[in-house]
């Protein structure tokens, strides 16, 4: 498989809103039958009423919900078939710093972002390496690169996702399976909007899915951007310590201050 193009069928987690729907939009109208997840009903039914043709399936499914995830590609499969493309971007976010350090909100994020990807691998690759071909994407983040105020949670998830991606694909690669990790900056999305401090570099969703297509299409393992933020970011990554914390610090203040 060399890409998105086609009229193949693919699956999308985390598709109610934000870039998941973006993404599941783009998709159908590029000919893909889409099978569209989310936890809330209402948004895959209006997804699926926007496109044309009735590509866009819904199934609604909790990722945090192992049982769930079996079920749902199983339906999936009896459905449409084994999908060729899958994208697992369901996640969220909770600001976290050390005052509001909580097992609760570090539950909730791995469970979602952490668990939740793993529970849709560990259902996707046994399959994908059984029929030796396919393409898988996982939705990180630039903020899995260093920690960073405010995501002592959120940015631990995405650079397990990151590390997880780099360790499977050299072993997802001798078997025709391509994988690929998103690592998106600043996105305006509902997820985005209830930031209280300065994003640099926001990008539109058109502009994200935009972005995402062409590095699926291209084969690329590391789908980074907008490219200046991921720049920057990977810089932060150069730095020693000294420097970094410096400039974490500033950061923290400036979004204390908003």
């Amino acid at each position: 498989m060399s890409g998105p193009r086609g009229n193949g069928i693919a699956w999308i987690t985390g598709a109610g809103k934000g870039i998941g729907r973006g993404l599941a939009n783009r998709l159908a109208e590029d000919g893909w039958t889409v099978a569209a997840s989310a936890r809330t009903r209402e948004d895959l039914d209006s997804l699926a009423a926007e496109a044309a043709n009735g590509r866009i399936r819904p199934f609604p499914l909790d990722v945090t919900d192992r049982a769930a995830m079996e079920r749902t590609l199983a339906g999936i499969e009896a459905e449409l078939g084994l999908p060729e493309l899958v994208v697992l971007n369901a996640g969220t976010h909770v600001p976290v710093t050390a005052e509001s350090f909580s097992v609760d909100a570090l539950r909730t994020l791995v469970e979602t972002n952490l668990m939740g990807t793993v529970y849709g691998l560990a259902e996707l690759l046994p399959r994908f390496i059984q029929r030796r071909g396919g393409q898988i994407a996982v939705v990180a983040s630039v903020a899995g690169y260093r920690g960073l105020p405010t995501s002592a949670g959120y940015g631990a998830t995405k650079a397990a996702l990151i590390n997880m991606c780099e360790a499977l694909k050299p072993d997802l690669d001798r078997h025709g399976v391509r994988l690929s990790v998103i690592n998106p900056g600043f996105v305006k999305t509902p997820l985005t909007d209830r930031n209280k401090f300065p994003m640099p570099f926001l990008i539109t969703v058109d502009e994200a899915v935009g972005y995402i297509i062409r590095g699926l299409d291209r084969g690329d393992f590391e789908i980074a951007f907008p490219r200046r933020f991921v720049f920057l970011m990977k810089l932060l990554r150069l730095l020693p310590n000294r420097l970094l914390f410096a400039v974490a610090r500033r950061m923290a203040d400036s979004s204390r201050e908003r």
